[in-house]
């Protein structure tokens, strides 16, 4: 009875984990449709959406911790920064007592169009949500934290010990 049990909890998170899987493949067509509506290639996109959470958050991106956020080098995310800025998407600020620091601001325009894109989705997933007490969703908030930081943990882990590459002949067809 017990390993019947235990057999059904594991069917059940990789339910979970499948269900995490999904959501985020269409969070990505989402951004792709994004940035597309934007008329920016996916990437542009991704940072411009990544400056204006951090902003929402209170603690705006700099250059580098933006280039970390979407995996590019210091002179691809210069070159993306520059665009954005042409563009009108993002202004960099020097808003810090060390003016050597720059400061990601979204464009003015940048919130009023991602409100306008994600706005009925905000709304439907609000509603989703709402059929569920508070209780429920506070343990699905620490749920999702402690996945959020077992993944953060273990691509820290993987930057500090890469797995060994493996050779083409090594890979799964």
């Amino acid at each position: 009875m017990e390993e019947a049990v235990r057999d059904g909890v594991a069917e059940q998170r990789e339910r979970l984990m499948e269900s995490l899987r999904v959501y985020g493949g269409y969070y990505a067509e989402l951004s792709r449709r994004f940035a597309a509506w934007l008329g920016l290639h996916s990437t542009d996109a991704t940072a411009v959406l990544e400056i204006a959470a951090a902003e929402e958050r209170g603690t705006p991106l700099s250059p580098a911790r933006l280039s970390e956020r979407i995996s590019l080098s210091t002179g691809a995310t210069t070159a993306l920064l520059n665009r954005l800025e042409s563009a009108g998407h993002i202004t960099r600020a020097r808003e810090h007592s060390d003016r050597r620091i720059v400061t990601l601001r979204s464009g003015e325009h940048i919130q009023e169009r991602a409100d306008e894109f994600f706005g009925p989705l905000a709304h439907r997933l609000d509603a989703a949500m709402s059929h569920y007490p508070p209780r429920l969703l506070e343990q699905f908030e620490a749920f999702m934290a402690d996945l959020n930081t077992t993944m953060n943990s273990h691509l820290t882990d993987q930057d500090t010990h890469p797995p060994a590459a493996r050779t083409p002949d090594e890979r799964t067809p």
